[in-house]
């Protein structure tokens, strides 16, 4: 039952982190040295990846209707522009699609530790911090999916790169990026949301692949839990934030990742 709740609280952790501009693998390497599971280290290491498939079931559950090429609802116009949608995900996935199947076992091994999140959750804070003020007066380019061009969507792969590193943040790199080629935060966070069904489903099911599929009764609860946890409070998450950058900027996000990476420094430092 123990394992069960830890399962739960990661679940909750995931929920939240993965689509706030925190860095959810930051926030879980952080969590798991207080919160240990006791499972087996290559099972551990395939639930911190999986238990993000019920965040991405959020998404598509919140955007179906937008996603869903195949709607008996849509005008031929309307499955066209969803089509495009999916062509500019395809495009933007690319760069971390493929380095991250390079570079997977080289990143596990060297940079899932906590110096490396506390020093990049400080310094995508100072940068959210200072492209916000930078961005403070100006007007964006891009306030559609059909203003946001294949060249755009690329370049923002390119930063989604970035988040190969903990602490980074799929979502911080994606949006910061999107923000500095000149998206508006409403586009630049749905687009990183759309970005992340195709490399979290490609994660898991690598981690699934290296792990096998031999789990015991005990490993399934966990994973299960973890994962239904995660999709409940993602759809509270995605909510929240979409309400949010209609009246705010990303600001509060870099202060907190700034504040959250000296306390980590601090605290491992200290103890």
């Amino acid at each position: 039952m123990i394992e069960l709740l830890k399962a739960a609280f990661l679940g909750v952790v995931e929920g939240i982190t993965e689509w706030l501009p925190i860095s959810s693998t930051g926030h879980m390497i952080l969590v798991e040295e207080f919160i240990k599971l006791n499972v087996s280290d290559a099972f551990k290491e395939m639930f911190f990846v999986v238990i993000q498939l019920g965040a991405i079931l959020a998404v598509v559950l919140l955007y179906f209707n937008k996603l869903n090429p195949f709607s008996v609802n849509k005008s031929s116009k309307e499955i066209r522009d969803t089509m495009q949608i999916w062509y500019k995900v395809i495009v933007g996935v690319l760069p971390a699609g493929v380095l991250g199947v390079l570079f997977d076992d080289w990143l596990d091994e060297h940079l899932y530790n906590y110096q490396t999140v506390a020093i990049t959750l400080i310094i995508y804070g100072i940068l959210f911090i200072i492209i916000e003020n930078r961005n403070k007066n100006k007007v964006s380019k891009i306030n559609s999916f059909k203003e946001l061009s294949y060249a755009t969507a690329f370049g923002i792969g390119l930063f989604q790169v970035l988040s190969l590193i903990p602490g980074t943040s799929r979502s911080g790199a994606t949006i910061l990026g999107a923000i500095i080629l000149g998206t508006s935060r409403y586009i630049a966070a749905e687009y990183s949301f759309f970005l992340s069904i195709p490399v979290m489903f490609g994660a898991s099911a690598l981690k699934l692949i290296k792990f096998g599929f031999d789990f015991t009764g005990t490993e399934i609860a966990i994973l299960l839990v973890g994962m239904i946890v995660a999709f409940v409070v993602s759809i509270i998450a995605i909510r929240f934030l979409m309400k949010y950058i209609k009246n705010n900027d990303f600001k509060a996000f870099g202060w907190y990742r700034i504040i959250l990476g000296l306390l980590v420094i601090g605290y491992f430092v200290l103890y």
